[in-house]
């Protein structure tokens, strides 16, 4: 998920001085700086309050509450899935040294609560069975607070107290390497894991064991195929493989699906797969893990339909990529450079056809229903053709249809706003995590691609992956690696699609160079389109390739070429001049930047 700069580390002291007077409206608790021993820290409920605050922060849940979003379903327009209007400055190699901020400043006073929580917890009078949720769920915001700055700036310092004005050497340590933090990350997620209720036992919509176990399982592909993938290049680990991160990561998985507690939903129903994303309630669900919910009543909601649109009637200017779209089998399992099913690309209708449903239930096409249940003698309304002519116009004439409520009711154009449930974490990743560290690790066997990829296959019908006899793919986008990892990330690309996670895959992957340096993003046939937009004419207000395909970025100059990832240089974001002036030289720069 993308990053949020709001405090640098060098502000840390004025944060430490001002904090006291800036808090969170949701609890009005008594500010954690000003926290008397007699006035707080005495009972159980004074733990549960404290922590309540982090369920609070968009930096790790975010809501996406706001116009100009689809949600979660738009996290992936930094990644070669979606192509929004404006090409992402971090893909293009566009971002540059800031003279201050940064490092990774959004967070610093979040681990500021945890450290504070963890140094006082244990004036509480109560016993520690009662105690142990809040610090499960303290150590686990701290964990996942600590990955994300290592996610985006790599080393970091290890800050495990309350610091004070007078702490500054430990306020500008020097880097610590980053698998030295990636083993405290573990640490702390192991005594969350320790100290959390199961899911059965946890309160509703809080952190419990297995969604402890599911965020340890992520954080350590993350790590294990980083330090595989960037092991030769200035952002690896001297000495190390990724090996142990992968094994954790597999073992962590295990323990979630030996849980028994979770299954894929709606296997074997008619858009199943469609269906998972747009219900305002998953408490029942089997497979969504956590989530957030929404109240039209508090009036906190989202707006996410407000960019599903009919035709000319609306906008939704991300689309789906043409790469994106071609990595879809066809429903024999072969992919479409080989089977004998494709149709072509000439039509929408043919590039659905025979194809894994995941696709057909992610894509709108002609006549699908947009809004329903119209009240009055209004009619339902359906979708007719791209908006690749509207105001903010549908890049590439792929227009995602993932995540669509069609309710009346939850359309933002007739209301306060819809309430469907943001999803954090389906059971889903979870499989797809196990098969592909077992994967990375050379362990995979048919059994367990049978326990997670094809559970997942079983819910639209696809056939099932079998290791012993994977279909050649001439085009398969990693043709340096082995068959199973290519379809190992091919069913990850397919089944998270617009979910956020493709950004992360990219860069874990060291896949700069094979994926983004100097590619054009591509949308479909514009032919397709010529004689039903009113108004389009191609080569003038749309503009393609040789071949005929959209061009969404044709108009930007810095695009000309594709885009211009630096490998040396943009896995990881700078750190501000301010910062390493401050530390007097203790807090180097990022490889490449200068």
């Amino acid at each position: 998920m993308k990053s949020k700069n709001i405090l640098s580390l060098c502000t840390l002291l004025v944060v430490l001085a001002a904090y006291s007077c800036k808090r969170d409206n949701f609890l009005n608790l008594t500010p954690p700086t000003t926290l008397a021993t007699t006035a707080y820290w005495n009972t159980v409920a004074d733990l549960q309050n404290y922590v309540n605050n982090f369920y609070q922060k968009d930096e790790i849940f975010p809501h996406y509450r706001n116009f100009s979003s689809l949600g979660i379903y738009s996290v992936d327009d930094n990644s070669d899935n979606m192509v929004p209007q404006s090409a992402d400055n971090r893909l293009n190699g566009l971002l540059t040294v800031s003279g201050s901020g940064g490092y990774p400043g959004y967070f610093w006073k979040d681990i500021y609560d945890a450290n504070y929580f963890l140094a006082n917890y244990g004036k509480v009078s109560a016993s520690a069975a009662d105690i142990a949720p809040y610090l499960g769920e303290t150590y686990f915001f701290r964990a996942y607070l600590y990955f994300m700055g290592v996610r985006s700036y790599g080393s970091l310092p290890w800050i495990n107290k309350p610091l004070t004005t007078a702490d500054t050497a430990m306020i500008y340590s020097p880097r610590l390497p980053r698998n030295v933090i990636m083993d405290h990350i573990v640490s702390d997620l192991d005594s969350a894991i320790a100290s959390l209720p199961t899911k059965s036992k946890a309160g509703t919509q809080r952190v419990y064991k297995e969604y402890a176990q599911g965020m340890k399982a992520r954080i350590c592909l993350y790590e294990g195929t980083w330090e595989k993938y960037h092991a030769n290049d200035p952002f690896g680990v001297a000495g190390q493989n990724g090996s142990k991160y992968l094994q954790l990561a597999a073992d962590a998985a295990n323990a979630v699906i030996s849980s028994g507690i979770f299954q894929p939903d709606n296997v074997g129903v008619s858009n199943g797969y469609f269906n998972l994303f747009n219900q305002t309630n998953y408490a029942s669900s089997k497979e969504i893990m956590f989530w957030g919910a929404y109240n039209q009543q508090q009036g906190i909601t989202t707006y996410w339909q407000n960019y599903y649109q009919f035709g000319s009637d609306g906008t939704n200017s991300d689309g789906l990529s043409k790469s994106l779209v071609d990595d879809y089998l066809c429903t024999d399992g072969m992919p479409i450079s080989s089977s004998p099913l494709y149709k072509g690309d000439d039509s929408l209708a043919h590039i659905v056809a025979n194809r894994d449903p995941r696709l057909r239930q992610s894509v709108f096409m002609k006549g699908d229903t947009v809004i329903s249940n119209v009240p009055g003698a209004s009619p339902i309304k359906y979708f007719t053709y791209p908006a690749l002519l509207s105001g903010t116009p549908n890049t590439t004439g792929f227009q995602i249809r993932k995540g669509l409520n069609t309710d009346y009711f939850q359309d933002s154009h007739n209301g306060p706003g819809g309430t469907d449930g943001v999803i954090y974490m389906r059971y889903a990743e979870v499989l797809l995590t196990y098969a592909e560290a077992k994967a990375e690790l050379g362990t995979l066997t048919q059994s367990d691609v049978d326990l997670t990829i094809n559970k997942l296959r079983d819910r639209v019908g696809m056939p099932h992956l079998v290791i012993a006899s994977i279909p050649n793919d001439p085009k398969w986008i990693f043709p340096s690696l082995s068959p199973i990892i290519n379809e190992v990330r091919r069913e990850r690309r397919v089944e998270l699609a617009c979910e956020g996670y493709r950004f992360d895959d990219l860069m874990r992957w060291a896949a700069g160079a094979t994926l983004l340096v100097g590619k054009q993003p591509l949308g479909a046939q514009a032919n397709q389109f010529a004689t039903v937009i009113p108004g389009l004419k191609i080569g003038t207000n749309i503009k393609v390739n040789n071949a005929g395909y959209i061009l969404p970025y044709a108009n930007i100059s810095s695009m000309a070429n594709g885009y211009q990832f630096n490998v040396g240089r943009d896995y990881l974001l700078p750190i501000s001049l301010q910062e390493i002036t401050v530390s007097n030289g203790k807090i180097t720069q990022n490889p490449g930047w200068q």
